[in-house]
C-alpha cells in the first residue's frame, strides 16, 4: 500500500532544526495513538535534519518506514515520511517542490523566527493530500530531469544518521520535545515490535 504519512518544512540552524509547519495523515492509526505518532515523527523530522548536511538529500529506512530529507543550501528544509512503496525519487521531487513555494511565501530572513503557530503555509496539507497518489507527480517529475544527477544517499535506519555513538533510545529519553506520553508510546511499541512504530 503506497501511502504517506506527514510532511514538514524545517529551518536548520547551525545546532538545532525547528519545524516550520507539519501536514499529517495518521488515519491509519488508532485514534488514542496519533497524538504520540504525530509527535514522534515530529521528532524524527527534527533528528534527521540535524544529522544531514547543508546541500544534501537522503532516504533513511526505519522499519516499516522511509524518511526522505532534503536540506538546502539556504538552510531550508523537507522531510517526508512514507512507507517503503512510495517511489524515493516522486519523494524527493515533492519535498522540493514544496520547499520551493514555501520559500517563495516566505522570505530566508523570517526562518529563524517562524514557528508552526505563526506560520501559514496551507498548501502543505494538499501537497500531502495530493501526492497520495504518486503517479500525480509525474508531469513535475519530468520537469525535475536534475533530480536524475542528485545523489539520494540510502539509509538502513535511522541509527546510521546519528552521530557516532548517539543511539535513538538515547535521544528519546532525553528529549525535551517529546511528552512522558510519546516516550511511553516509544518505548511500548519498542518493546512490542507494534507497527506503529518509527523504530519497529
Amino acid at each position: 500500500m503506497v501511502k504517506l504519512y506527514a510532511l514538514t518544512v524545517l529551518y536548520k540552524a547551525p545546532t538545532s532544526a525547528s519545524a516550520l509547519k507539519c501536514a499529517y495523515e495518521v488515519e491509519s492509526f488508532s485514534y488514542f495513538q496519533r497524538g504520540s505518532v504525530k509527535e514522534f515523527m515530529g521528532f524524527v523530522s527534527k533528528t534527521i535534519v540535524e544529522r544531514t548536511q547543508i546541500a544534501a538529500r537522503q532516504s533513511v529506512k526505519e522499519g516499516e518506514y522511509m524518511c526522505h530529507v532534503y536540506v538546502r543550501g539556504d538552510s531550508l528544509a523537507g522531510v517526508l515520511i512514507s512507507d517503503h512503496e512510495y517511489p524515493n525519487r516522486v519523494s524527493h521531487t515533492l519535498i522540493t517542490k514544496v520547499l520551493d513555494d514555501f520559500a517563495g511565501k516566505y522570505p530566508p530572513s523570517s526562518w529563524g523566527t517562524l514557528n508552526e503557530a505563526t506560520c501559514d503555509f496551507p498548501s502543505i496539507n494538499m501537497y500531502l493530500a495530493k501526492y497520495q497518489n504518486p503517479r500525480e507527480a509525474d508531469a513535475l517529475t519530468k520537469m525535475q530531469n536534475d533530480l536524475d544527477e542528485t545523489k539520494i544517499i540510502l539509509h538502513n535506519t535511522l541509527e546510521a544518521v546519528l552521530q557516532r555513538g548517539e543511539k535513538i533510545d538515547d535521544l528519546v529519553q532525553k528529549s525535551e520535545g517529546l511528552s512522558l506520553q510519546s516516550k511511553a508510546f516509544y518505548k511500548t511499541a519498542r518493546k512490542t515490535n507494534s507497527c506503529c512504530s518509527l523504530t519497529a
